[in-house]
């Protein structure tokens, strides 16, 4: 039985091809995930922006970002490198010499395949006259072509050539490892056994441990699991929580204290200009000695959180901080609305639990429009816009035109909009126009059904109602058009219209039912009339009948719909990029972002949990589901649809939900 062998690379030359896959396995998948994006798409975006957005703080970040930033060019210098280092490897693998070839006498001997014994003979004569020692030839070369001749010539030795490639008959297996011989050699032992001792008992497990250590500490939303620990203490302690309270609970999440996160400072200059802050701002209970709230991060935090809402500026190291602290503070809120609904689940499912009060979550989503917009809770919706400042308020809410929110602006007349704002002037008279144009305007549409039932209108206990909205956003332009086009109600009706429709009610009055033909009665009597009073009869059991099918048919569309929508949001991916928001001191581009929920707004409580809409870009259908009222009777809800980033544009849509005793018998 031949034996096993194992040889190590000498030469060189079989390590270069594993170093060219192992370059290649880093250099493909690295090009097609770091590869710098085309920056002249993102400058072609940003300038299509440039005439709403233009003022916007995180419009001129990203364009300052984007002129001054480096990473891209590294990142492709470090690429390119990589890339020419495998193409170096991979043409010098192209041109090392073949060490492993199959044996073939026919070349040995310089014949081609297939000769003839004669052939054979003659050439070994030639070549044995000329390669012979004792005729001055080289030994070695001899000894292969009288090999190669006793392998096409001698039949056992062309048995073995042909069987195992050999004519010797089965050698020794070969295995060759890529790797250099030096790597084994004992003068190095202690060097190799030192570098993977390092690698794969040092450097491996510091960096599993570190990833693990920190991704236990975050949750799917990447918000520190003590921060929801800690939301979900005070919103229980606090069920219902008002808009001061809640800033303390926010700015005391642990992303704003450095001992649990990196990227949050305290500087030495903060015992100076933080509590110079506290005496402008004037509104901050510093004496409150509970926990967390007294930290000297969650003070901080809360100051920079008030003078963001009061627009006040701050000193270069402080500005700094507020963007931090404003960046961060979208995704605590939107924890805290999460830890409200989960609260309130387990109120429902248990007794004696306190639920949060439904002004808790929904002054959490003011909250967060507050913050993006950079305005205090008392403050006019008008101020969102560009050029508009307190003193211009009054122009606003005069008797004359009465003014108060956006709506309300855009439904006003060209003329007296034009001649309100005229302390603007023509050019930001047009940019504030702009900006409002912008601005979404979405229609709403509910409809009530009961899914998955024999009667889809019949709410009876134990059943699952199934509220379907249907969100529709195009843009305040697209409605301030609309208003110019709209006719006046008293511009629909005239005298002669009226005078018309009289006249054909008299004529339609005086006109007579015609006779029905008697020449069937005549002929057949009484049996002609029994036959048209079974076939209208029969007419009329049909129409029941249809209507009764048509009516299930339609149920069932309903519900294969609803479980066609269902798959569709199991299998697709929609975008979370909708539409800009605008927003003059938010630091980063936000997106618009919606809450959609059913509460009943006389007992102060959920109905249904709050749906974050994140992918409204022109419709979207949305599901919100509750179960039926224990109790029989008619209930008063509401379906809220509130923005995330917008003052001024929530929605209320009351929904009349009617619990019965029984199903109802058709």
């Amino acid at each position: 039985m031949a034996g096993q062998q194992f040889q190590y690379d000498d030469s060189g030359n079989t390590f270069f091809y594993f170093l060219t896959s192992f370059v290649g396995l880093i250099v493909i998948p690295a090009t097609y995930y770091l590869w710098p994006r085309d920056q002249n798409a993102e400058q072609l975006r940003l300038k299509s922006l440039r005439r709403v957005h233009g003022r916007c703080l995180w419009y001129r970040l990203r364009l300052m970002k984007s002129q001054q930033s480096i990473v891209p060019t590294l990142k492709k210098a470090a690429l390119l490198f990589g890339w020419a280092v495998f193409l170096l490897l991979a043409y010098k693998v192209s041109k090392l010499d073949r060490e492993y070839q199959e044996y073939n006498p026919y070349e040995v001997l310089n014949l081609d395949p297939g000769a003839s014994l004669s052939e054979i003979k003659k050439q070994y004569r030639v070549l044995s006259l000329k390669f012979h020692p004792d005729k001055g030839g080289d030994e070695a070369t001899f000894m292969r072509i009288a090999k190669a001749y006793a392998a096409l010539t001698n039949e056992q030795s062309r048995q073995n050539w042909e069987m195992y490639g050999n004519p010797d008959g089965p050698g020794a297996t070969s295995f060759g490892i890529a790797l250099p011989a030096w790597i084994v050699d004992q003068k190095n032992s202690m060097l190799v056994l030192l570098v993977y001792g390092l690698a794969f008992m040092v450097i491996l497990p510091v960096v599993v441990g570190t990833w693990w250590y920190r991704s236990i500490r975050y949750s799917g939303d990447q918000i520190l699991i003590n921060t929801t620990q800690l939301f979900m203490h005070f919103m229980y302690k606090t069920p219902n929580m008002n808009m001061k309270r809640l800033a303390m609970v926010l700015t005391a999440a642990f992303e704003f204290d450095p001992r649990s996160n990196k990227e949050a400072t305290i500087r030495p200059t903060d015992n100076i200009e933080v509590p110079q802050l506290i005496r402008e701002l004037g509104n901050i209970n510093v004496k409150k000695k509970e926990p967390p709230f007294c930290y000297p991060y969650s003070l901080k935090a809360r100051v920079l959180v008030l003078a963001h809402l009061a627009r006040m500026e701050v000193s270069e190291d402080l500005e700094e901080d507020q963007r931090f602290v404003v960046r961060k503070s979208p995704a605590l809120l939107q924890e805290m609305v999460n830890v409200g609904c989960q609260l309130t689940m387990m109120a429902n499912s248990r007794g004696g639990f306190h639920a949060p009060r439904l002004v808790s979550i929904e002054n959490c989503m003011k909250l967060t429009q507050m913050i993006v917009q950079g305005l205090q809770e008392s403050k006019s919706p008008l101020l969102q816009l560009p050029h508009f400042e307190e003193e211009h308020l009054r122009y606003c809410i005069s008797k004359k035109y009465k003014v108060r929110s956006l709506q309300d602006l855009v439904s006003l007349k060209d003329s007296d909009r034009r001649s309100m704002l005229r302390f603007l002037g023509e050019e930001k008279y047009d940019e504030v126009m702009a900006v409002l144009g912008s601005f979404p305007h979405i229609t709403m549409e509910t409809k009530l059904q009961v899914l998955d039932d024999e009667d889809s209108n019949n709410i009876t206990a134990g059943s699952i109602v199934t509220v379907t909205v249907t969100l529709t956003r195009k843009r305040m332009a697209v409605r301030r058009d609309l208003n110019k086009t709209k006719t006046k109600v008293w511009q629909n009706k005239s005298k002669g219209a009226k005078k018309t429709a009289k006249s054909k009610k008299k004529k339609l009055t005086k006109k007579k039912a015609t006779p029905a033909p008697a020449k069937a009665k005549q002929a057949n009597g009484n049996v002609a009339g029994n036959v048209s009073t079974q076939s209208q009869l029969s007419i009329n059991l049909n129409c029941m009948k249809g209507h009764k099918s048509s009516k299930h048919w339609a149920e069932w569309e309903a519900l294969q719909q609803s479980i066609q929508r269902r798959e569709r949001a199991l299998l697709e991916t929609k975008s979370k990029v909708t539409h800009p928001v605008y927003s003059l001191y938010f630091p980063e581009e936000k997106q618009e972002w919606w809450w959609l929920y059913i509460a009943d707004r006389r007992e102060q409580t959920l109905v249904s949990m709050p749906y974050h809409v994140c992918t409204l870009k022109d419709t979207e259908e949305v599901e919100l589901k509750f179960p039926a009222p224990s109790k029989t009777g008619n209930y008063q809800y509401s379906v809220i649809l509130r923005s995330d980033s917008y003052l001024g544009l929530d929605q209320i849509k009351p929904l009349k939900v009617t619990r019965n005793l029984c199903p109802i018998s058709e």
